[in-house]
């Protein structure tokens, strides 16, 4: 279980865009595929904008130019906006006995993630 799902609000704690929320579209699981310090990755909807140059296929009539996407940033460098308070809180684990399932829970509050 992750700590980070597709559709959670989430604000960026580092970066160009620190500060910013937005929803994350994509998770981004890296592990096995690159050597890198965090192998998990976000793509958050309209932040850490970047311009990809975009060569054209006139046999699919796709035209080229500059294209601006949303790059992906690394998990650690975001965190989950607890909707009470608006502000970046830590997420933990939690066993339901009575449902016998795992959830998400803030820290601060003990609040439920999931619903």
């Amino acid at each position: 279980m992750q700590k980070i799902k597709c559709k959670d609000q989430v604000i960026v704690l580092t970066g160009k865009d620190k500060g910013k929320t937005g929803t994350v579209l994509k998770v981004l699981d890296l592990r096995g595929k690159k050597k890198a310090a965090s192998p998990m990755r976000v793509i958050v909807e309209g932040l850490n904008m970047v311009k990809k140059h975009v060569r054209g296929n006139p046999q699919q009539e796709k035209p080229g130019g500059i294209i601006e996407k949303e790059a992906s940033i690394d998990i650690s460098n975001v965190a989950l906006v607890n909707p009470n308070t608006g502000k970046a809180d830590k997420v933990g684990f939690k066993f339901l006995e009575k449902e016998n399932r795992k959830v998400r829970v803030f820290k601060s509050t003990g609040e439920v993630v999931d619903v």
